[in-house]
């Protein structure tokens, strides 16, 4: 159906699909996205086109993303004042020398926060790097929609209050998205200076497309029986996205809530991988405790209670299945935090892996894993007295107490290995980049799951999932 928009901004529908989704094969939009692919082969890392010899390209191809701009604003009423500013960013960079690029006036005019609206379009292009991308900040443009149930705006004008969280699933998009980032952050966009960050995005159609490609593989690998609600997960990818969009709102507002040692997060931080592993798994763990609150919550809308419910099958088996094994075995603290899971789970016995085949207790599940989220909280409690060196040590212990560190670790000597007296960058360099390696289980899961893994690179919530060949390595 074609969706248009009030003057109110309320989206419309007519027979089939969204016009943003429509657009993707706008003239204007191709010319876009052709521009600026064209345009981030002149640019290095920083985002200048320091040849002068590229110049005159470069304005030329500048000159086509203005053009194609102008032509799809009119698509995007609501965005108005952030396009044009966008297009006067663009005009300046390219007569001012095509310089490290500087688009805060467009950056700050850019508010997809306050137009939560379902399906509604958004024309994104900024000088940008894309985690799990590109690492440079070159030229990006991408066509998105918003992500808005009924039941997400019930849980956010509740106990879930989150204002900075937008919830996106794609259109389009230039390569520095035909990757695995699955996130759209103001912090990535080239400006003079660092402004006050007002929004975070997340692709919920590609991180639920992943899923259930993954699930379905490692399903059949392990002989796993599914529950038929989690089964559901795997047939259905709007249930599935809005599954995750309930997931990273919980998972999103938790960074910064609860009893903290300080800066949980350690952005700027140079600290022992395992506790990044901790934090993302906490956060993870919250949003699974607080979605057995609302399933069991008889004030709750029908529609939020049953996702509450797959929200916990979908962090169990995103952790268990895609998180422990996927990226390198560098410092590699998400996969950590889905090892961690696993063994916990199975050292408690509600996961058991017997006769080559997995099974789980599901009616058990969810005491055992709020028990490790309680673990962890527990561990940020006592920290808040405690020195940073001492907690991180109480840090190790709590992950090695359940995950067994390499033989040649000498964080697993104990404290008397460490130079405890030395700069704190000194301990932190004892750790192993593999610290916690994969066990024999997962060693074996790895070898059969890289292919799927892999293959996920660039999905969206378009794929045809249900007829592509799923790869396994032998």
């Amino acid at each position: 159906m074609v969706t248009t928009l009030s003057p109110a901004g309320d989206v419309r529908h007519d027979a089939g699909r969204t016009v943003t989704a429509g657009l993707a094969h706008d003239p204007a939009w191709l010319a876009l996205k052709q521009a600026a692919t064209e345009l981030q082969g002149l640019q290095v890392k920083d985002g200048s086109v320091p040849e002068p010899a590229d110049h005159e390209a470069a304005r030329a191809l500048i000159g086509q993303i203005v053009a194609s701009i102008e032509t799809l604003a009119p698509h995007f009423p609501h965005d108005a004042e952030y396009l044009r500013l966008l297009v006067a960013d663009f005009t300046r960079w390219a007569d001012t020398g095509l310089g490290v690029p500087d688009f805060l006036d467009s950056l700050l005019a850019f508010a997809p926060q306050e137009h939560r609206t379902n399906d509604l379009g958004h024309l994104v292009v900024f000088p940008m790097y894309t985690q799990n991308g590109s690492t440079s900040r070159l030229v990006e443009a991408v066509l998105v929609e918003v992500i808005w149930p009924e039941f997400i705006g019930e849980l956010e004008a509740g106990n879930y209050s989150n204002k900075l969280f937008v919830p996106l699933r794609f259109v389009d998009f230039t390569p520095g998205y035909d990757t695995n980032s699955a996130v759209l952050f103001p912090e990535s966009v080239a400006v003079r200076e660092t402004p006050t960050f007002t929004w975070g995005a997340i692709f919920q159609d590609r991180e639920a497309a992943r899923f259930r490609r993954v699930l379905r593989a490692a399903a059949d690998v392990t002989s796993l029986d599914l529950p038929e609600d989690a089964a559901a997960l795997i047939d259905d990818q709007a249930l599935t996205q809005e599954t995750f969009v309930m997931w990273d709102l919980i998972h999103d507002r938790t960074h910064m809530r609860g009893d903290l040692p300080f800066d949980p997060f350690m952005i700027k931080q140079r600290m022992p991988y395992f506790l990044y592993s901790l934090e993302e798994l906490r956060c993870d763990l919250t949003a699974y405790r607080e979605s057995v609150a609302v399933e069991h919550d008889e004030s709750a809308s029908p529609e939020a209670r049953k996702q509450a419910k797959l929200v916990q099958y979908a962090v169990i088996f995103d952790r268990i299945f895609r998180f422990a094994i996927t990226g390198s075995r560098v410092r590699n603290y998400d996969g950590l935090g889905g090892q961690l899971l696993f063994a916990w789970l199975h050292q408690h016995r509600v996961l058991h892996w017997t006769d080559t085949k997995l099974a789980i207790d599901w009616a058990d599940v969810p005491e055992v894993v709020m028990a490790l989220g309680q673990a962890i909280e527990d561990l940020y409690w006592r920290s808040i007295d405690r020195p940073k060196l001492a907690h991180w040590l109480a840090a190790y212990d709590l992950v090695s107490a359940t995950l067994t560190p390499h033989p040649a670790s000498v964080w697993a000597k104990g404290p008397d290995a460490l130079p405890l007296t030395g700069a704190l960058r000194e301990v932190t360099d004892q750790v192993m980049d593999d610290e916690f390696p994969l066990s024999m289980f997962y060693e074996a899961l790895s070898k059969k799951m890289a292919g799927v893994i892999e293959s996920t690179s660039g999905i969206t919530g378009s794929s045809d999932l249900d007829h592509t060949a799923l790869p396994h390595t032998a």
